[in-house]
């Protein structure tokens, strides 16, 4: 263990090393996105000051932002009361955290006639983001 990093080993991972983590607008409270840390992720978060996650499909660090240029970042990192899931309170630069060009991924309501609906619009057309994939 790197000294001063003993904070991590309060936390409970699960038993593939991870931890979940909520996303909030520190300013305004949105709930922007859901993520996964491993413990490299939450310690290279805690050092640069901005969101690192660990991304399960792509089974490495993912920098948010590392494509679009929309960084997060860091100004408080919260545990819960059984130490098992993180609540992240950043600045959303651009203003856009969902890759489909949203400010938040949970965009989707339950609708009157319970079909999915979507309730937030599109900032900025995804293809403007990445390219065309």
């Amino acid at each position: 263990m790197t000294q001063g990093e003993g904070w991590l080993d309060e936390l409970t991972w699960t038993p593939d090393g991870l931890l979940p983590v909520i996303v909030q607008d520190h300013a305004s409270g949105q709930l922007l996105m859901f993520a996964w840390m491993n413990r490299e992720a939450l310690a290279e978060t805690r050092r640069r000051g901005e969101a690192v996650y660990w991304s399960r499909s792509r089974q490495r660090l993912w920098h948010k932002g590392e494509e679009s240029g929309h960084t997060q970042q860091v100004r408080e990192i919260r545990v819960d009361c059984d130490q098992d899931a993180l609540l992240l309170k950043v600045e959303q630069v651009g203003g856009i955290a969902c890759h489909t060009g949203r400010a938040s991924c949970f965009y989707h309501r339950l609708g009157d006639h319970d079909v999915w609906e979507v309730a937030e619009p599109v900032i900025k057309d995804p293809r403007a983001i990445y390219g065309e994939r």
